[in-house]
This record gives structure tokens, C-alpha cells and sequence, in this order.
């Protein structure tokens, strides 16, 4: 029943910007961590970004200095903000949450269905 739904996906330039959303629903106790991930055509899928519940942050190399991840708790919402958008990061962009649902049990992870981001002129 817990349901993650991306949003802010789109076209844009090289060098623009987009900012991703992705709200958790459902039956939720708690969310740990939360991440996203991306796929590209013909590639693996990559981790793009993760964020304790505590706000510590990861980057992969190929986005850092460029990607900023977020939260919002009381939303049970995590953010992705692009900056310096390059045509390499076009995927479709999936988040995920590792969320516990009933109290004392342990965390399963959720995955949204994916929104696409294309970085073309």
C-alpha cells in the first residue's frame, strides 16, 4: 500500500535546471534512508544521490557539485535539485525509500515508477 510518485521531470537544456520530487503515501510509520537512482537507454541502473533520516548525504562522482538531495520529513518527500544539466544525465530518474510501515519492524525498500529527464538542446 505505500506508494512513492516522482514528479518534475522533463526537457531541458544543457547547462538548465530541473528539480525533482518524489512523495511518499500509504501505510508509513517511519522512512529511513531515501535515494534516487537513474537509468539510461542501454545502461545499468546507477545510484544518482541517498539521504539518511538524519540528512546525511551521498553523491555519486558523476553528479557531485551539480545535484543536491533533500528532504522533507513532515512530507515524507525527498528532492533532487539539477543543476548544470549535462545530455549524459538523461534518464529516467527512480526514487526510493526505505520505509518502515508498523512500529518495530523492519525497514523495506519502496521504489517510485520512474519520471524521465531529457537534457537535449
Amino acid at each position: 500500500q505505500v506508494q512513492l510518485v516522482e514528479s518534475g521531470g522533463g526537457l531541458v537544456q544543457p547547462g538548465g535546471s530541473l528539480r525533482l520530487s518524489c512523495a511518499a503515501s500509504g501505510s508509513i510509520f517511519s522512512i529511513n534512508a531515501m535515494g534516487w537512482y537513474r537509468q539510461a537507454p542501454g545502461k545499468q541502473r546507477e545510484l544518482v544521490a541517498t539521504i539518511t533520516s538524519g540528512g546525511s548525504t551521498n553523491y555519486a562522482d558523476s553528479v557531485k557539485g551539480r545535484f543536491t538531495i533533500s528532504r522533507d520529513n513532515a512530507k515524507n518527500t525527498v528532492y533532487l535539485q539539477m543543476n548544470s544539466l549535462k545530455p549524459e544525465d538523461t534518464a529516467v530518474y527512480y526514487c526510493n525509500g526505505d520505509i518502515v510501515v508498523r512500529r518495530r519492524s523492519v525497514p523495506s525498500r519502496y521504489w517510485g515508477q520512474g519520471t524521465q529527464v531529457t537534457v537535449s538542446s
